[in-house]
């Protein structure tokens, strides 16, 4: 895909719109055993051979660690008003429960000071993936437990840093860590336990509930969680092909986001299935939110394993086993990034405006909390389109009645991306992962340019 790049003159948005990029600490820190910090599940599942295509590790990742200060005058650069980083629960708590290192705390005090001085908001995910690997040796996601101590952690944090920050992510993502990290095995922990890894799902969210209520002890007020959805398109009318979508939307949309915006889950068959006293854990797991976070990225065309036109079963680069009920499909007709993804704007104002239509008052105001793209190349025309499409579908989401108050890039960085190693770019920021220099992209000086504009009003 080659497109010319794109005029700055987004819609208006409102004023007090948040606008940000986000990272994660596995992906750019690096200093993986330094000042205290323990093992994640990342560091052990990355040292495996052949679990990471490029043979790559996130050793050192993008350098964040010690560049931090230099990241923040990127930020400072580029004009947004939030930055979203996680903060990495082993480099606070080492063991993932018991002793605090003082050390990891001291680096996100000095972080949130950095960002305050520079005019930027903090915003820290308390999870994003990387589980202390002593807790996942007792079982992981996979047992109660784990759940009660992040919570603990939470507070921890909160007691540390809650004084300045004003906004607050419990976590990321639970579906793709559910399903990759325990069914597939595709990610840390790697484990392929199918659908006995339901309950890594039901742990992670009763997790958010837990530490939702040690946010608030805390006297927090803008708390939300970052749940990634698509819509989930039909391959045919068919009836096969409409029972295999139906379940792959109720096991990748549905089953993160009724629990906690309607206190139940989508299916009572399934939620049999799921641990512990799942009437009770719903009570914590649908506490109020202030906002409600989505990672928008690409719709996924499924049907029925093994039906005609089936293609490639492919989720994100990844090959799911055919003994899964359903089926993703090529999407046709649409640009694609490097990573293969279709680019379609449109489906995020179809998300948006869907959600909307289905949960009604329970829906509380949204924030796209991650939407990027991975594109080769520091004159990145490709990202500016993306950018700018996917905006203007969000504006027509907002004029259609959907009330969002904040936008956050995935990336600021190119980074470790998982899996994938260092093949895959999402940054506004070239990294050269030999020297660590950063290089700002066209795309970091379009939209700079872009809030700019919007900031005259």
């Amino acid at each position: 895909m080659t497109s010319e790049p794109v005029p700055c003159a987004l819609p208006r948005f409102p004023h007090d719109f948040v606008w940000g990029v986000s990272t994660s600490a596995a992906q750019i820190e690096g200093a993986v055993a330094e000042d205290g910090r323990g093992r994640s599940a990342w560091d052990v599942f990355a040292a495996e051979a052949g679990r990471i295509k490029d043979g790559s590790d996130p050793w050192v990742a993008t350098g964040h660690y010690h560049r931090y200060r230099e990241d923040v005058g990127l930020l400072k650069e580029l004009g947004v008003g939030a930055y979203r980083f996680s903060v990495a629960w082993p480099r606070v708590v080492p063991d993932g429960s018991g002793p605090v290192n003082k050390a990891g705390l001291d680096f996100y005090d000095r972080l949130v000071d950095a960002l305050l001085a520079a005019g930027v908001a903090p915003v820290p995910t308390l999870f994003h993936w990387d589980t202390p690997q002593a807790l996942e040796e007792d079982g992981g996601w996979l047992v109660r437990d784990t759940a009660e101590k992040f919570a603990a952690y939470a507070d921890v944090v909160a007691e540390r840093l809650g004084d300045r920050v004003k906004r607050w992510i419990t976590l990321n993502e639970p579906a793709e860590l559910t399903l990759l990290g325990y069914g597939l095995g595709q990610h840390a922990p790697g484990r392929q336990l199918l659908f006995e890894a339901l309950p890594a799902a039901h742990h992670q969210l009763l997790g958010h509930g837990l530490a939702l209520q040690a946010l608030r002890a805390r006297g927090a007020t803008n708390i939300g969680i970052a749940n990634s959805h698509g819509p989930t398109w039909t391959a045919s009318a068919s009836e096969a092909d409409t029972a295999a979508a139906d379940l792959y939307d109720l096991l990748l949309n549905r089953l993160f986001a009724e629990p906690v915006l309607l206190g139940r889950y989508p299916d009572e068959e399934l939620a049999a299935l799921l641990p512990g006293p799942v009437a009770e854990d719903l009570k914590v797991i649908a506490q109020p939110l202030d906002w409600y976070g989505i990672n928008y990225y690409q719709p996924t065309l499924v049907g029925a394993p093994g039906a005609e036109g089936t293609g490639a079963a492919d989720f994100g680069g990844i090959q799911l086993p055919p003994e899964l009920p359903f089926a993703p499909q090529e999407i046709e007709g649409y640009p694609r990034t490097d990573f293969g993804w279709p680019v379609v704007p449109e489906a995020l104002t179809e998300l948006l405006v869907s959600f909307q239509e289905r949960y009604g008052d329970r829906l509380p105001p949204v924030v796209i909390t991650e939407n990027g793209c991975s594109y080769e190349g520091i004159e990145d025309a490709e990202r500016i389109a993306f950018l700018d499409g996917h905006l203007r579908a969000l504006h027509a989401a907002m004029a259609a009645g959907v009330e969002v108050r904040g936008y956050f890039v995935w990336s600021l960085l190119d980074n470790f991306e998982w899996a994938e190693g260092y093949a895959r770019r999402f940054g506004l920021v070239h990294v050269d992962f030999a020297t660590l220099e950063r290089t700002p992209k066209a795309s970091f000086r379009w939209l700079r340019d872009a809030l700019r504009e919007q900031a005259r009003g």
